[in-house]
């Protein structure tokens, strides 16, 4: 397909510097393949902005004033379904990046990026692939063992005997009145299991919290 007639991809800024959000508005404008709709300084700004201007993906950086990037992350994909979002950071070995990745983050990249990697992570993302570093990937994955291995971790709360049966049947596929079934409970009571479960996580969807738990055996 020729460039020019690729569609523009919305992006939404999130980063209380200005500075950088003029930067990064400078670099991504200069390219005819993304648009950005606008910026936010807060997590509370970027909720309204990504419900007006319908972005398609949210550049966003993990600390803002009212909160972090990362729970900004989840409570967006929770609300905005098709939204895409890319964690932005200064840190490499940041804790939170590993909590993103759990909260349905599509990727992260460094501010120390070039703007033609900014260009095609933004580009990929939007296409529907994830942006995963390798040694981010590798933390990751050590961080689950260790959680499955009951070693307290950064950001999770443990899981009770109860929620790890009602997570490894989510991850078998079972519906919820399936799962209440099997494990002779009200329907109720298991959605407010998965609640707590979404919740300890950092998770919002049901294929998060499989993919959790295969990750979690690995």
């Amino acid at each position: 397909m020729n460039k020019a007639k690729l569609k523009a991809v919305r992006v939404l800024l999130v980063d209380d510097h200005e500075i950088v959000c003029v930067g990064l508005r400078t670099v991504l404008s200069e390219h005819g393949s993304i648009l950005v709709v606008g910026a936010a300084a807060t997590v509370a700004e970027a909720i309204r902005k990504v419900e007006i201007l319908k972005p398609d993906v949210v550049l966003m950086d993990v600390r803002l004033p009212d909160g972090s990037g990362v729970d900004a992350c989840r409570d967006l994909l929770a609300s905005f379904p098709g939204l895409r979002v890319i964690i932005l950071t200064s840190y490499a070995d940041d804790d939170s990046v590993l909590a993103a990745v759990l909260a349905g983050a599509h990727g992260y990249v460094l501010k120390a990026i070039d703007a033609t990697s900014l260009i095609s992570a933004i580009r990929s993302v939007s296409e529907g692939r994830s942006i995963l570093d390798p040694a981010v990937t590798d933390r990751a994955l050590a961080w689950l063992r260790g959680l499955a291995a009951g070693k307290d971790m950064p950001g999770v709360e443990r899981l009770s005997t109860q929620e790890e049966r009602v997570l490894a049947l989510v991850a078998e596929g079972q519906t919820n009145k399936e799962i209440a079934t099997a494990l002779d409970l009200s329907d109720k009571t298991v959605k407010n299991y998965l609640a707590n479960v979404f919740h300890k996580l950092r998770i919002t969807r049901r294929s998060q919290a499989a993919a959790f738990f295969v990750k979690r055996q690995s």
